[in-house]
Formats: C-alpha cells, sequence, structure tokens
C-alpha cells in the first residue's frame, strides 16, 4: 500500500523549505492511530473535516493545529492511502503520582492545591510549559513568608503505559528577616511615630506568633496605606509615596524596605457645597458633615460624612446612592473647599429576604429578627438593626449581610443573609481552691438554641466541700410572636460547712419560678417574675447570736413568695464581642406578704462600650443592690444578702468572699452592694481579626456592707484589683483566665489572685 505524506509538524516543514502538495480527494473514511486512553470520538470531535470533505492541505494544516490545540498530544501527523485519511498522534503522558518533599512551612495538600489551581495534578495530562509555571507559583508561595533562598527541583520518572511520576524536592532554605525599614522625605513627623502605624516591622517579642519581621506584600501595601491615611488625616491632602523599594541581602537572609514621600502641604478645610440631586433639604446633610470650615482636612471625617450622607438616603429606600467629594484646592492659600455631589440612584423596593448557612437554626428564628420586611421601601437602618438582632442572638460565628441589585429590575434589590452557625450547646466547667474549702467545682449543661427552635434550656450543678446547687431553667424567647418571652426555673441548693468550720449555719432552699418578658421598643423589655422559695435553716455551735435571734423569731423552716418587675435596654452591636452601645437593667423583687418573711431588693446594673480605635473598645460597667425588711418583718434574711468577690465582680479575691465577717472570719454578706469595673478590650497579638480570643486590662473595685453590723460602711468594706483578662471561645467551650492584683487588702482577706473557668461545648 502506497502511502502519501500530506502534512507533518508544519513548523518543520516549513523551516526545511519542504513545499510538497498533495491532490484534492474525497475523504471516503478517517482513521486514527496510536491512542492509549483518549477516545477516537474526543479526536473527531476536534478535527475540523469529515467524511466526504474534499481533503487539501490547508485542510490538513487546520486540522494538525487543532489537536495540537487541545494539549494532548506530543506529535500529529496526517497521511493519506486511497482517499483514506490517517491521523497519528502521540499522546502526552499523564501524571500518575506527584509526591512535595522537603515542605515544612506549607502542608503538603495546601502545595498540591495551588498546583492543581495551575493545572498540575495527579490524573492530569503532563505539560512541561504548565511544570515551569506551577514551580514559579510554588516560589511565590515562599517568598510570601520571606524565603527566599528556597530551593525547588522537580523530578519526572517514566512509567509504563505512557504514564509519569513527578517529584518535587523543596530546601525552604531560612526565612529572611526585615533588618531595616526607612522613610524618606517625611520631615513633620518623626520616623520612629510613623513607623509605629506598620504592621510590618525589625522584630518585636510577639514577633515568633505574629511574622511581623517577615516581609509580605500584602502587608506593605496595607502599611503604606495606613501611612497615606495618617498623613491624610492630618491635612496633607496632596501626600503622595512616590516608591516603595524592597531590597534582599546577597545571602537572602535580609531585607531592606525604604519607602519615599512627598508631604504636600497642610490644608484647612474651605467652603463646602452640594450638588447633585439632593432629595434631602441642605440644613439636614449639613448636620450629617463631621468636618467644618476652618479646621484641618481630615480624610477619615470626610469619609465619615460621605457614610453618613448615604446612610441617610439609604434610610428613604435609596439603595444605591453615591456621593462622591470633589476638593477645589487653592495652593496660595491652603485652602481646600469641598463639593459633595449626591446621586441618589433610584429608589428602591426588597424583593425578597434569603437566609443561607443556617444549617441547624430553622429559618424563623432568624427571620423573626428581620426589622426589613419584603415588599418594602429598603431602609438601610433597618438592615443594619437586622444584623444587629441576629449577632444578639449568639447563635452564630459570623452574620453578613448583603443587598444585592435584581437583574432587570433597577428598583429592587434582595436581602440576603448568611450565618455561620457556632456551637450552642455547652457542658461548662469550673474549678477552684478557696481557703478552708478545698477544691470548688461546678458544672452545668445548657443549649441556648434547642432544636434549632431559639429555645432555651440549662441544667446548672455546682459542688464544693460546703455547697451543692443544681438548677434547671427553660425560656421560649417567642412565646408570643410579638416576642413576648416565658421561663421556667426551678432549683436546690444546700449549704453545710461542718466538715471545714468555715461558716456557723446551714441551709436548704428549694424553689422555682416563672418569668413573663415584654418587648416594649426595639431596645427596651420589661420582665415579670413570680416564684416560691422555701429554706430550711440549721444552727450550728458556734453559731452568731443574730442567726439564733433570727430562727427564734422566724423559726428554722421560711417560705417566701417573691415578686420581682425588672426593665432592661440592651444596644450592643453584638452579645459576645460588643464594641458600640451599652447593656442596663433595673430590678425590683418584693417577699409578698403572705410568706413567712418580707423584704424588698433593689438592684441596677450597667454596662457601656466604647470603640476607642477598630482594636481597642473600653468597657466601663457598675452594679448597685439594696435589701430591707419591711412590714412584720424587720430583719433582712442573711442568706438572702449581697455577696461580692471573684471572677465576676472583684477579681483577686475569692469568690463571695468580700463584706463584713463573723468571729470565725467567714463572710456575712451585706445589705448594701457596690462594683465598678474598668476595662480595656483588645485582640489577642498577632490573632486582630480573631473573634474567638480576647485579652484585656481590668481595673475592678468592690463593696458589701451591712449597716447593722458594728464597723461595716462601704469605705471600710471596699476592695480593689486590677490585672490582665484572656477569653477564648475556644473548640472546647467559653475559658476565661485573669490574673489580679488585689489592693487595699486586710489580713483577714481570702485572696485568689489566678482565676479561671474552664468549659466545653457540644
Amino acid at each position: 500500500m502506497k502511502l502519501k505524506l500530506v502534512a507533518a509538524a508544519v513548523l518543520g516543514l516549513a523551516a526545511s523549505g519542504l513545499a510538497w502538495a498533495s491532490s484534492p480527494f474525497v475523504i471516503k473514511d478517517i482513521r486514527v492511530e496510536g491512542l492509549q486512553r483518549t477516545e477516537p470520538g474526543t479526536v473527531f470531535s476536534y478535527l475540523p473535516i469529515k467524511v466526504g470533505d474534499t481533503f487539501t492541505d490547508a485542510k490538513a494544516s487546520e486540522a494538525i493545529k487543532s489537536l495540537y490545540a487541545t494539549g494532548f498530544f506530543n506529535d500529529v501527523r496526517i497521511e493519506s492511502s486511497a482517499d483514506v485519511v490517517i491521523v497519528a498522534v502521540a499522546e502526552r503522558p499523564v501524571i500518575a503520582q506527584l509526591e512535595i518533599k522537603g515542605s515544612k512551612e506549607f502542608e503538603a495538600d495546601q502545595l498540591k492545591k495551588a498546583l492543581k489551581e495551575n493545572g498540575l495534578a495527579e490524573s492530569r495530562i503532563f505539560d512541561q510549559g504548565l511544570m515551569d509555571g506551577a514551580v514559579q507559583e510554588l516560589k511565590r508561595q515562599y517568598y510570601s513568608r520571606g524565603k527566599y533562598s528556597v530551593e525547588i527541583t522537580p523530578h519526572v520518572t517514566r512509567l509504563e503505559r505512557n504514564r509519569i511520576a513527578v517529584t518535587i524536592d523543596i530546601n525552604e532554605g531560612v526565612t529572611a528577616k526585615i533588618h531595616e525599614i526607612r522613610i524618606l522625605g517625611a520631615t513633620s513627623f518623626k520616623e520612629a511615630d510613623l513607623l509605629e502605624l506598620f504592621a510590618l516591622n525589625t522584630g518585636d517579642w510577639w514577633s515568633w506568633v505574629s511574622k511581623s519581621d517577615q516581609y509580605s506584600k500584602q502587608k506593605l501595601t496595607g502599611d503604606l496605606e495606613k501611612l497615606r491615611a495618617f498623613y491624610q488625616n492630618q491635612g496633607y491632602l496632596e501626600f503622595n509615596i512616590d516608591s516603595s523599594q524592597v531590597t534582599i541581602s546577597p545571602d537572602k537572609e535580609a531585607v531592606y524596605l525604604t519607602v519615599n514621600v512627598n508631604e504636600g502641604k497642610k490644608f484647612t478645610i474651605g467652603e463646602m457645597h452640594f450638588a447633585g440631586d439632593l432629595k434631602l433639604p441642605e440644613e439636614q446633610l449639613r448636620k450629617l458633615l463631621q468636618v467644618k470650615p476652618g479646621e484641618v482636612f481630615d480624610r477619615e471625617k470626610v469619609n465619615g460624612s460621605v457614610t453618613a450622607i448615604n446612610d441617610r438616603l439609604g434610610q428613604d429606600g435609596y439603595a444605591f446612592a453615591n456621593v462622591n467629594v470633589v476638593p477645589d484646592i487653592d495652593r496660595s492659600k491652603n485652602i481646600a473647599s469641598l463639593t459633595f455631589y449626591v446621586d441618589p440612584g433610584r429608589k428602591t423596593y426588597v424583593r425578597q429576604v434569603t437566609i443561607t448557612g443556617n444549617n441547624k437554626t430553622r429559618d424563623e428564628v432568624i427571620r423573626r429578627e428581620m426589622r426589613q420586611l419584603e415588599g418594602a421601601y429598603y431602609n438601610s437602618a433597618n438592615v443594619k438593626r437586622s444584623k444587629e438582632r441576629v449577632d444578639l442572638l449568639s447563635f452564630f460565628e459570623t452574620t453578613t449581610v448583603e443587598t444585592p441589585a435584581v437583574p432587570d429590575a433597577p428598583d429592587q434589590v434582595d436581602v440576603n443573609v448568611n450565618v455561620k452557625e457556632r456551637s450552642t450547646g455547652s457542658v461548662t466547667a469550673g474549678i477552684g481552691y478557696g481557703q478552708g474549702e478545698g477544691i470548688l467545682l461546678s458544672a452545668g449543661i445548657s443549649q441556648s438554641n434547642l432544636f434549632g427552635s431559639g429555645k432555651a434550656a440549662a441544667l446548672n450543678i455546682g459542688t464544693s466541700t460546703t455547697t451543692k446547687t443544681a438548677k434547671l431553667t427553660f425560656t421560649d424567647p417567642y412565646y408570643t410572636v410579638d416576642g413576648s418571652s416565658l421561663g421556667y426555673s426551678i432549683y436546690r441548693t444546700s449549704y453545710d460547712p461542718s466538715s471545714t468550720s468555715t461558716s456557723s449555719y446551714k441551709t436548704t432552699s428549694i424553689g422555682t419560678s416563672m418569668t413573663l418578658g415584654v418587648p416594649v421598643t426595639e431596645h427596651d423589655r420589661v420582665s415579670y417574675t413570680l416564684g416560691i422559695d422555701q429554706t430550711r435553716i440549721g444552727l450550728l455551735s458556734d453559731s452568731p447570736q443574730r442567726y439564733i435571734d433570727f430562727v427564734d423569731r422566724y423559726g428554722q423552716t421560711n417560705v417566701t413568695v417573691t415578686s420581682s418587675v425588672g426593665w432592661s435596654r440592651d444596644t450592643r452591636d453584638n452579645s459576645l464581642w460588643p464594641t458600640r452601645g451599652y447593656l442596663m437593667g433595673v430590678n425590683g423583687d418584693l417577699a409578698l406578704p403572705g410568706g413567712d418573711i418580707q423584704f424588698y431588693r433593689m438592684s441596677h446594673n450597667e454596662s457601656w462600650f466604647f470603640p476607642l480605635s477598630k482594636t481597642y473598645t473600653l468597657m466601663l460597667s457598675g452594679e448597685a443592690g439594696y435589701i430591707a425588711g419591711y412590714g412584720k418583718t424587720k430583719d433582712v434574711p442573711f442568706y438572702q444578702n449581697f455577696f461580692v468577690g471573684g471572677i465576676g465582680s472583684v477579681r483577686g479575691f475569692e469568690s463571695s468572699s468580700l463584706g463584713p465577717k463573723d468571729s470565725n472570719n467567714d463572710s456575712l454578706g451585706g445589705t448594701r452592694k457596690l462594683t465598678a469595673t474598668a476595662e480595656l478590650l483588645f485582640p489577642f497579638p498577632g490573632m486582630r481579626d480573631s473573634q474567638s480570643v480576647r485579652l484585656s486590662l481590668f481595673a475592678d473595685a468592690g463593696t458589701a456592707w451591712d449597716p447593722t453590723v458594728s464597723g461595716s460602711t462601704a469605705s471600710s468594706e471596699y476592695r480593689y484589683s486590677a490585672g490582665v483578662a484572656l477569653t477564648w471561645l475556644s473548640p472546647m467551650g467559653p475559658m476565661k483566665f485573669s490574673m489580679a492584683m488585689p489592693m487595699h487588702t486586710k489580713e483577714t482577706d481570702k485572696l485568689q489572685r489566678f482565676q479561671f473557668q474552664l468549659g466545653t461545648v457540644f
């Protein structure tokens, strides 16, 4: 059989100068030879010719180009014999194995994922060009970690059936450290002060965790933006970064950064004007401005003004309002006049609200917190408040709300709420050590989102040498559709210090209560509680006379019927990690006539959160309490007194140990109570964006006193402490640690400088 070579390696023919042409013919059949893995149908799908076509050299060249372009073949030849076209191919090998050796900085799977994104992976066709590109990508990965001396060597081993094994050997080398950062051209501020703005530095005590001394292009970009923002916030409107240079030492172990800046002149704000379709009276818009004529230009305040105008227009339904600020610069006077161009866009409606990410939580639990309704005008304030209310549920790690435009409907948007659920069930445990009491243990099991319904149930148990408690609670936060809540609790508490001689009485209490909560406004809530308690008192041989007199007067067993009314207001932006807003409450308890004992208790608490910056929050909190008898009861039941001390009030002192004491140095508690805390909250170093770990510096103060106890006054019982605390929402559950320095102490005080509480979630 005589074969005619029609075309082969077109570029090779051109280079050799051969120009042989076959006579055109009608294709009677097409055969494919050389296939091992590729299906013939795949080849035919890429061929630009078919049976019945007239075959020419031009079509042969086109067919070869098409098959080469698939990337499946190393060689393609087309021959003809008796009007039959023969396509002969040599397939490229397939990667059967891909192994990475020597990687310590990255997990091997992480690097394999990066290689796969660049086309290099097991079961894929091997291409040397892709291999070279993948090696460069790996180097970029290592360069981002400061390893500029990394050496990456690929090895290709041939296997049977046209397969290969790829092994990539990595010698990571050493991590290059930043040895110097220079800012040239800065004259208005000290270089050291400007470098404090940078996340990158030449190393500090925390660099082994934060990696702040390792160069990163992303970090440098962020640092330069911080530098630009700082200057423009100080009035340097035309500040410019001329260049940033990164130099690596010959041994690739040291990095030197040089930033060249041009400060420009310092500007003040001149006149301010509005232009465009304002939609609102200019007087209202001017009230939203955070800048005033004559002030130093401040980019942050200008941007804040733009945000305030956008938000205000958003409250009227203008979801896509756009405000641009154009400065008119007078360089001779260093004055920048500002014009705010307002484009409100179309007034928009909300087509639908979509909830995603709630695998456990029912849709209705989230929807009932939404203040932006479907079919209503878009309102940015309602959207923001909806997010805050979902965050306040504490069921989710993150909540994001997006308002994309509806395609082909310029006057409609969707509200898409995406949540990431957190574990809402917990088994908590606390452990401590008390003088005279030994090991203190507590445990509890709770579920704040029972079966995804939003209902809460909890069982808490505590035990120590002296005290045993058990309490079961259940709360339905939406007992009615308008948000009224209903809760129940039942408890049993026994206190018996006989084995430790730490106190001079023992009690056993059993009780139950029911609470109805009614929302009054968006942030305010009123609660009503009715409860009954039975307490049995046991006297000991060393009981003080006041306890003996109380039992003689009212008996060993007392039944108390209590009614409570409370009011609370919560404007916090988040219940777990609040950064702004406040939580306050007032509560009044009344032991009703008809019970064995009558008394009333008043309490008030407040917690305020002030954002000092994007990372620092100041919390100020306090609590006050007052209890007194009335009616036939002239004495306050000593077991109803307030107790202060411990990780929940004044840290550094043993729990419930502050206040007046008896002759055995045991705490009596007080009929008056005052506590106050100032706490600076900030992220753990190197974990700025973490929503699970937070540090704080705190100062606590508190007292409990009783005017009927000789020498017990607010000033005499006041105690102070200061220290550092850590809160960690760990995978095992919430953990709290504090190290405190007690102050204004007395010899009789029971100190506990280190305190912690541990838990685990399920």
